[in-house]
């Protein structure tokens, strides 16, 4: 069953949760169950990169949905998003967590994931995908405030459109006893 990206990141974020983020290294394939995320919606939301119109940086956001946008937050950490909803609308999903990497820094660093991403379709031809499960590890979805963006206001910095997964769901479950 294909995740439908063609909505808003609202409606696509909760469904990514449980998929896995796969990610081609030479003849492997490694996949991490995606266990955050966060939603960016709309020339409205004073959080999301879009929010002053398009620029050179964020104009893959303006793009079709099933795109990576990737970009350099605070020079330091690569951040990985997948572009949402109909071409002109910016919309995008921040993959924060995937297995055991919590943070969204900490995954791009450990998965080797950087701006030769940003732009590029998510599918297996590029080697970074998203690929739904058929048996979803059973979980709870639980809705928080975005993170690290107080600077947007507190209208915005108070939205739950922060999805995560409880139990933190990180594909080692089946062994675990």
């Amino acid at each position: 069953m294909e995740i439908d990206l063609n909505r808003d990141a609202l409606q696509v974020a909760p469904d990514l949760l449980g998929a896995n983020l796969c990610i081609l290294r030479g003849d492997e394939v490694i996949r991490l169950p995606i266990n955050e995320v966060e939603a960016y919606h709309g020339f409205e939301d004073k959080a999301s990169h879009a929010h002053r119109g398009k620029t050179p940086r964020n104009a893959v956001m303006f793009g079709p949905p099933g795109y990576w946008y990737v970009y350099l937050c605070y020079g330091v950490h690569w951040l990985l998003n997948l572009v949402t909803a109909e071409e002109d609308y910016p919309s995008a999903v921040l993959i924060r967590g995937v297995g055991p990497y919590d943070g969204p820094g900490k995954l791009t660093k450990a998965l080797g994931i950087g701006r030769n991403y940003d732009g590029k379709p998510a599918c297996l031809g590029t080697g970074l995908w998203i690929e739904p499960v058929d048996s979803k590890p059973k979980f709870k979805t639980v809705r928080t405030p975005r993170i690290g963006i107080d600077s947007a206001g507190p209208k915005w910095a108070s939205k739950k459109w922060r999805f995560v997964t409880e139990p933190k769901i990180t594909g080692l479950e089946e062994n675990s006893e």
